[in-house]
């Protein structure tokens, strides 16, 4: 051994070093042959549940930190994967793909990359409190709207690179957030008597 990080080779002869490969496949559930999107979602809730990064004043300090770095790191790793492994899709991916989303691809978004997802996770639960119902009801709408990409992110899912890949779950997160937190409302005003379990 010589001391340098293992790095892997893409398909076309480029290789992707294994911190960069780790991030943006959210520490290999990306390799998962199949839903590999529900995978890094379930990653990124996962990793909300970290003591300290969801609640309190603790979770209000570091959680904005933690979104604007994964952002950041995932622009760059996702755009780094994208470039060495092309636009490939594993099957449920691709049915995904031609069942709502329609038309051509232009940018490259493997389905491996899922930093994308975590982030959009975190998106989605930032605010809505902690529990089962907040926690399913924040997956779920996540889900839905990544995968119909209501405008704008259809459009952003264009921008070339890591920023097509990451702001398209940008704008779900934010989505998903919003319908959290009307479902929870309604939750609490229908079917909780005012609070919250």
């Amino acid at each position: 051994m010589n001391g340098t990080v293992p790095q892997r080779e893409a398909p076309d002869g480029r290789r992707v070093p294994f911190a960069v490969r780790f991030i943006a496949t959210g520490f290999y559930t990306g390799y998962i042959p199949w839903a590999s999107g529900t995978f890094g979602s379930l990653a990124g809730l996962l990793l909300f549940l970290i003591p300290g990064a969801c609640g309190g004043a603790w979770g209000a300090t570091i959680l904005p930190v933690l979104l604007v770095l994964g952002f950041g790191v995932g622009v760059y790793t996702a755009g780094r994967v994208a470039e060495a492994e092309g636009n490939r899709l594993s099957r449920s991916a691709a049915l995904a793909k031609t069942m709502f989303q329609p038309g051509s691809h232009a940018q490259p978004d493997p389905s491996i990359v899922v930093i994308d997802e975590i982030v959009g996770m975190w998106i989605s639960l930032a605010g809505v409190g902690t529990g089962p119902v907040p926690f399913i009801t924040a997956f779920i709408l996540f889900r839905l709207f990544d995968v119909l990409k209501p405008e704008p992110a259809r459009s952003l899912e264009r921008l070339p690179g890591g920023w097509g890949i990451m702001l398209d779950d940008v704008v779900a997160g934010v989505y998903a957030n919003v319908g959290t937190q009307v479902v929870l409302y309604l939750w609490r005003l229908f079917v909780n008597g005012g609070g919250m379990r």
